[in-house]
């Protein structure tokens, strides 16, 4: 299973790490901790150093409950922050975490690699179009309603079954419109309670008839830290948990906000698959 990243073939055979740039004032981590030049390339540069393949920019918040900007905001905090980054990291391959078709269409244009899109195109019915125009990888998660509303939509029939009818419907979309790389992200938190990112969790290796690559966004997550009763701060041991969980399950890109300790996990979860009886 590979990605063609800008002209690159991606080999998935081996999981790969996406590390979080997030760029917003209030993030439920990091929010607000890269705001000048020299922190931005340095936290850049670290993740790199530290083994990410992807680097993953988002300027819009999707934390439950989070404030919504504009595009105009979203465009200025962005561009100028991509622009900075591939002329410092020019083979960095940026993901853009984005549901707006004209934001993602400027990205692409100054070099960014892939697009993030947490609604899959439900909140821009133009985004398929820019991604096929492109022709770069695309994470389609899923959400009911928008970050704003989200927690008040977490109601299935059967969470699995749901997940997988959503996914099959999206990918036939997608295909239709001549997508061709398609990454599968559930949405560990969106518009999901505690238990369902546990039930989950349990089924994801169901997703691999989607026939896709798996992108998984579990870092210092809710779901961690409740059950914990501790904070997103103390969060990265029950991170790396359920990143090994996952890893055992058939994830293949984990979304990270720790990159060094997601590559260790992956290094042991591969000496274990690799010296199975």
């Amino acid at each position: 299973m590979t990605l063609n990243c800008k002209g690159a073939l991606i080999d998935l055979s081996s999981p790969k790490v996406m590390g979080i740039l997030n760029l917003t004032p209030d993030s439920f981590y990091d929010g607000g901790k890269y705001k000048n030049r020299d922190a931005i390339l340095s936290r850049t540069e670290q993740m790199l150093e530290d083994g990410a393949t992807f680097i993953d920019m988002g300027a819009y918040s999707s934390r439950p409950g989070a404030e919504h900007v504009s595009e105009d905001v979203e465009m200025k905090r962005m561009l100028p922050i991509l622009e900075l980054i591939l002329k410092n990291f020019p083979d960095t391959l940026v993901s853009i975490d984005t549901f707006r078709s004209k934001m993602a269409e400027a990205c692409l244009e100054r070099g960014a690699a892939m697009i993030n899109d947490i609604s899959a195109g439900n909140l821009d019915p133009k985004m398929f179009q820019i991604i096929a125009q492109n022709q770069v990888p695309y994470v389609m998660m899923h959400l009911k309603g928008t970050p704003q509303s989200m927690q008040k939509e977490a109601q299935y029939d059967d969470l699995i079954k749901d997940l997988l009818f959503y996914f099959s419907q999206k990918v036939l979309e997608a295909t239709s419109k001549k997508i061709n790389d398609i990454i599968i992200d559930p949405g560990f938190g969106f518009a999901k309670t505690t238990s369902q990112n546990y039930t989950l969790l349990n089924h994801l290796d169901l997703f691999h008839s989607l026939g896709c690559p798996i992108l998984i966004g579990l870092s210092r997550k809710s779901m961690i830290y409740k059950i914990l009763e501790s904070s997103p701060k103390e969060a990265l041991n029950g991170t790396t948990c359920l990143h090994t969980i996952a890893l055992l399950k058939g994830a293949n890109i984990l979304r990270v906000h720790d990159v060094k300790e997601a590559m260790e996990c992956i290094a042991l979860v591969e000496a274990l698959k690799a010296n199975a009886l």
